[in-house]
């Protein structure tokens, strides 16, 4: 069984920029895919005012906020938030390297989905490096729980999602999304689902200097009578909600650093839990292992993988 995995590295082919405003900060802003080098990784650039630059690696380690988006970074004026949307794109196409030069505080919101981004990055196509891509294996479960809600990592022999939430909204009620993760399935289930929220939030979230910038282009925004604002309706029928919380999922399970082989389920989680589960399994030694192709193949299926005795291999720790 061919699980849709790469057995190289690639990154773009060449830069590309996209431009819009934050949906927190309400900014302009814009940001450029360039072309790195295998074993580079998905790095961002903060570029500042003065012509100096804030570098982060995607990685665990260097998650800061996790409550309404994720941040790299734990500096508010140096920091790179809400970066999940951008990273399911690069994680669900497999595009292993590219420094993300950002001029602004947060990535262009576009219109609340992934689907700009996947169209940029298809828009220049990826280029094999010719370098082994190396996987982050399941090898056990691992799981943590936060009051009613629960995340986990259980071994399986490709990369799977399964993403179920509960809201206290006859609208939205109890919904769950599974499935195995491939560019395909990415593009035609997940890509294209909003972000949402309800109206009743929103002064409170104004008073606190968030969703500046939300509108009904970039977000599905639920009444105080519990419909749909936005003309349109939905772009999933019924279910874009836990869509729009698979693809959160996706883009935060990124950050492991390499590509994950393994089924990751989440019950009312969000970036926080996403986050924690994800350095919860990353610091447990005896819960994965490395692995990589045992030949070179541009594609791989579960046969071809093999351990590989590499301790200088953490990405996830900056």
């Amino acid at each position: 069984m061919v699980i849709g995995m790469l057995g190289f590295q690639t990154t773009v082919s060449r830069p590309i920029t996209l431009s819009g405003i934050g949906v927190h900060s309400g900014a302009d802003v814009s940001i450029t895919f360039n072309p790195a080098e295998a074993d580079t990784g998905v790095v961002f650039n903060r570029m500042h005012e003065n012509g100096e630059a804030s570098e982060y690696r995607a990685v665990s380690s260097q998650v800061g906020n996790t409550d309404l988006c994720t941040v790299l970074g734990f500096s508010p004026a140096r920091s790179v938030a809400t970066i999940e949307h951008v990273m399911a794109a690069v994680y669900a196409l497999g595009l292993d390297n590219v420094l993300i030069e950002v001029h602004g505080a947060e990535m262009p919101i576009m219109d609340g989905s992934s689907m700009p981004f996947i169209e940029a990055i298809e828009q220049v196509g990826l280029v094999s490096l010719g370098v082994k891509r190396r996987y982050i294996r399941v090898t056990k479960p691992v799981r943590i729980e936060h009051g009613g809600s629960w995340s986990e990592f259980r071994p399986y022999e490709g990369t799977r999602f399964e993403v179920e939430i509960d809201f206290d909204c006859p609208l939205i009620g109890r919904q769950k999304w599974e499935g195995d993760l491939t560019a395909a399935t990415f593009k035609s289930e997940l890509s294209r689902a909003r972000t949402f929220g309800f109206m009743r939030d929103v002064e409170r979230l104004w008073a606190s200097g968030h969703a500046l910038g939300s509108s009904l282009e970039n977000s599905v925004v639920i009444s105080d009578d519990n419909t749909v604002i936005n003309v349109e309706g939905l772009r999933y029928a019924k279910d874009e909600f836990v869509r729009h919380k698979a693809l959160d999922a996706v883009g935060d399970l990124a950050l492991a650093g390499a590509p994950f082989i393994g089924c990751y389920r989440s019950y009312r989680g969000g970036h926080k839990m996403n986050a924690n589960a994800l350095k919860a399994l990353l610091s447990d030694a005896t819960a994965y292992e490395v692995v990589e192709t045992s030949a070179p193949r541009q594609r791989v299926a579960p046969r071809d993988f093999i351990r590989v005795n590499a301790p200088e291999f953490a990405p996830w720790s900056a």
